[in-house]
């Protein structure tokens, strides 16, 4: 087994088993922080499979961006609607989960269907990409194309993205305060 292979398995664990945890937890502080650890693995997966613009793309965006947003209204929501959340009966199963589980369990079987009858060592795309396996190497005339027209000729869209992401900041923390919202 090469380093490569026990890294993308090291990487994998990480990332399913905190992703399950988030789903699974109902503290709501300890689920951002293990889906922040969730998306960072998810990058380490990337990086692994030499997409090493996509991995930067991830950090910057979801870890850097979605997930702070996450956790600033997390901050800013009311102690009251978390109080609500905490008293709700929240039974493992229960008749209104019921429809959800059996649907689960419907995709569980589906998937695990697919894969134990797909051939997969015999499709196109597999055969020749182990053929060209050893011929991959990172371009990184790629990364600077796509960072060049991003500060260039996409700058104002970027730029007008984050100022949008700005004021709905502003605007959760003006919903969140006490008091007349008006």
């Amino acid at each position: 087994m090469t380093l490569v292979q026990v890294l993308f398995y090291v990487m994998g664990f990480i990332t399913l088993s905190s992703a399950i945890f988030v789903a699974a937890t109902k503290n709501l502080v300890r689920s951002v922080f293990m889906f922040f650890i969730t998306l960072f693995g998810l990058a380490g997966l990337y990086v692994l499979a030499l997409a090493d613009f996509v991995a930067i793309t991830q950090i910057v965006i979801y870890v850097g961006g979605v997930l702070v947003l996450i956790l600033f209204a997390f901050m800013l929501s009311g102690k009251e609607n978390l109080n609500y959340i905490a008293g709700q009966n929240n039974k493992f199963i229960s008749v209104k989960k019921v429809p959800g589980i059996l649907l689960a369990v419907l995709f569980l079987i589906v998937l695990v269907n697919v894969i134990l009858k797909a051939d997969v060592n015999n499709l196109a795309w597999v055969k020749k990409s182990i053929e060209l396996k050893n011929n991959i190497q990172p371009d990184a005339a790629t990364t600077e194309n796509i960072g060049i027209n991003l500060m260039t000729r996409y700058l104002l869209p970027f730029e007008a993205v984050s100022i949008l992401l700005m004021i709905a900041l502003v605007g959760a923390a003006h919903l969140s305060r006490k008091g007349d919202n008006v």
